[in-house]
């Protein structure tokens, strides 16, 4: 794919997007990044989109994660476990998100955004547990919803954060900055194991993937500074977290409702 010059500079701006919600909420890399690549960069096909998007997130969470892991709120024993678990998941749902049409695809993956926004506001009050840790009492919890997550995350060609978060609080009652700063373990697995699926069938525009993990490098200094802020205050983050899920769900169902 041949970017233009406007092209490249929406890239980098979207890439910028896509790094701050990296940060901020651990998740929102290909919720925003396929839309961004569809409706603003202008990429015609949703699968070279999905595939695109998967590698710039996969990138941008690691950074992201290197950030998170410097102030010492990953909590490796229970992220690494979930994130092995879904790399399987992630690998068969894939596969199976690139037989279906791909505008159906973006349809679908909207309302299950909207799900997961209503149960985040439902709970957004709760405070969690910053000790929790891997144990033999959560660990068929947290590969379980590792697996179905992976799968979904790969289903919908998304890096996954939005599902992991959540997942994560389910499975250990840790509290969401630390889902955020964990999720990002999975999220890097997940994208990776996505992007290598839809490489192999060549569905990726690896100078439009560059453009957006150079601008996310800098939008993920500040959504993990954000994210950090937001933490201290009780529910803050959570409903951020929502509200963010619910603008880019509804614009993506508009989007398929009345195309342009």
């Amino acid at each position: 794919m041949i970017l233009s010059a406007t092209q490249s500079m929406l890239g980098l701006v979207s890439g910028a997007l896509v790094g701050f919600s990296l940060g901020l909420v651990g998740g929102g890399g290909s919720i925003l990044a396929v839309p961004l690549m569809v409706y603003v960069v202008g990429v015609g096909e949703p699968h070279i989109a999905i595939g695109s998007s998967a590698i710039a997130v996969a990138a941008n969470a690691a950074i992201n994660l290197s950030n998170h892991a410097r102030g010492g709120t990953v909590i490796w024993s229970c992220a690494l476990p979930f994130a092995v678990a879904g790399m399987a998941g992630a690998l068969l749902g894939s596969i199976l998100g690139k037989m279906l049409d791909g505008q159906k695809l973006l349809a679908l993956f909207a309302l299950v955004m909207l799900v997961i926004a209503m149960l985040m506001l439902k709970t957004r009050s709760r405070v969690g547990a910053g000790d929790v840790k891997m144990s033999r009492s959560n660990l068929p919890a947290i590969t379980g919803l590792g697996l179905l997550t992976g799968t979904m995350s790969g289903f919908f060609g998304i890096g996954g954060g939005f599902l992991i978060v959540p997942a994560l609080m389910l499975a250990t009652g840790m509290p969401i900055m630390n889902a955020v700063s964990s999720s990002l373990v999975a999220v890097t697995a997940f994208g990776l194991t996505t992007a290598a699926s839809y490489a192999w069938s060549g569905l990726v525009a690896w100078s439009l993937a560059g453009l957006f993990v150079l601008g996310g490098i800098a939008g993920g200094l500040f959504g993990t500074r954000a994210a950090r802020y937001l933490a201290e205050r009780r529910g803050a983050l959570n409903t951020v977290f929502a509200a963010v899920i619910i603008a880019v769900a509804l614009y993506m169902l508009a989007r398929n409702l009345w195309p342009a």
